[in-house]
């Protein structure tokens, strides 16, 4: 049986609540098609985060990302700034990086290397159903 029996496509985005973190975890494509899940995954970090637990977006297993993803990272971030709580985005690769250099977003998200350990206590899946 898979570890994940939810998780159909790369449109399901997990949210992991971890001890020091909120960990969103998208596959993938994230395009015009699939932002409204990654908002939604968003959201839903953002109801368990705080300034000493900031919404870590493990970026590792992206492979694209458009306009469409942009805008809703910086709505997220935008949600979270008036209670001090920090978007990260963790392990971008060179596509996410330009998208941000280029929109000149960059030093609105603080990079973390690697992304968040995997210690959950709690998992949310994009389609709604948890794990």
């Amino acid at each position: 049986m898979p570890e994940h029996p939810h998780r159909k496509s790369s449109r399901d985005i997990a949210v992991e609540i971890l001890d020091h973190s909120i960990a969103v975890r998208p596959t993938g494509e994230i395009d015009i098609d699939t932002a409204p899940t990654l908002q939604l995954a968003l959201a839903e970090a953002l109801t368990h985060a705080s300034p000493a637990r900031p919404v870590v977006i493990d970026c590792s297993s992206l492979t694209f990302c458009d306009s469409s993803a942009l805008n809703a990272l910086l709505a997220a971030r935008r949600i979270a700034q008036p209670t001090g709580t920090a978007i990260r985005l963790a392990a971008p690769n060179l596509q996410l990086h330009r998208l941000l250099e280029l929109t000149g977003t960059l030093a609105l998200f603080p990079l973390d290397q690697d992304p968040p350990a995997d210690g959950r206590r709690s998992q949310w899946c994009g389609d709604g159903l948890p794990q």
